[in-house]
């Protein structure tokens, strides 16, 4: 692809752009190879960006913090659009509402500062809220759907909409954005009014499992597979015997078995030779299928 009109295109409008610039910096598994371009966008330039990229055809990528993505070691044909920039935190009553590159974490403190509960669980979860509410991301029995009042959008014809709760299907691990094209601007909460010292306690409480029972000092993407119904993947891996199992540079963690790790330079070939290698172990002694949760991108290895 000739990226060159383009490249003009970013000169032109003060847009920050990278030539093949490696994934590993951008996602929590530290893995994967270059994107042909690498733009950082704010709310303002966003459908600028978005119309030359379709008017130009090449395909496009919305990147948040990269903490639930597995990218292939030939990397993103087209181009990578961060969206961390987009980042704006505002509150009006028990309603906070935040750009796509927001992270969790500074949503949840800005609702511990005003007095707002709800969002405890989502504390420590390494992701942006655009992220979490397209994957519907949860931990210790809560889940977005349950915080989520609604969502502004662009559509594929980069119109603006806003979508309630409702209209976002949100399931485990699922919304309708995967399927709808639509992409994620800002989402607003609905939360409840609470006692601040309460909700600090909560969210401490929750890091502190997590600090405790996850590999937190190796770069992962979070649980690799969703869990089945009726049972854990994490304790299905171990009842196979396969913590410490590992491919190249990939791991099973030793610590929670539902996590692989990178922990020697790993590649995607490594980390997608592991999993395979365990779903067909636990598909062959449990006769439970494992579906991944982790998101591949990129070009095929």
């Amino acid at each position: 692809m000739d990226y060159k009109q383009f490249d003009e295109f970013c000169l032109k409008n003060n847009i920050e752009f990278k030539i093949d610039e490696p994934m590993k910096l951008h996602t929590t598994f530290k893995i994967g190879g270059a994107a042909d371009r690498f733009i950082t966008v704010k709310a303002d330039n966003l459908i600028k960006v978005i119309s030359e990229i379709k008017r130009c055809e090449f395909p496009f990528f919305i990147l948040g913090k990269g903490s639930n993505l597995l990218v292939s070691d030939k990397g993103i044909e087209g181009v990578v659009i961060s969206v961390l920039q987009m980042n704006e935190i505002s509150v009006e009553g028990e309603f906070i509402t935040a750009g796509a590159g927001a992270s969790l974490a500074a949503v949840c403190t800005t609702a511990l500062e005003n007095g707002l509960t709800g969002l405890e669980f989502a504390y420590g979860i390494p992701g942006s809220v655009g992220g979490a509410l397209y994957m519907n991301a949860g931990a210790y029995g809560g889940e977005m759907s349950q915080v989520v009042f609604s969502a502004e959008c662009l559509s594929e014809n980069l119109e603006t909409k806003r979508l309630s709760a409702e209209q976002m299907q949100l399931g485990y691990r699922t919304s309708v954005f995967k399927s709808n094209g639509d992409i994620i601007t800002s989402i607003t909460f609905k939360l409840e009014h609470g006692e601040k010292e309460k909700i600090r306690d909560a969210m401490e409480d929750y890091l502190s499992r997590r600090k405790s029972k996850q590999p937190l000092d190796f770069p992962s993407a979070g649980s690799t597979f969703k869990r089945p119904t009726g049972y854990f993947a994490g304790a299905l891996i171990e009842q196979n015997n396969l913590k410490g199992f590992s491919v190249g540079g990939a791991m099973v963690s030793e610590k929670h078995a539902g996590f692989v790790i990178n922990y020697d330079n790993a590649t995607c070939g490594d980390v997608r030779n592991l999993m395979k290698q365990v779903a067909d172990k636990v598909l062959k002694e449990n006769g439970v299928a494992l579906e991944p949760e982790i998101i591949f991108v990129g070009r095929e290895n």
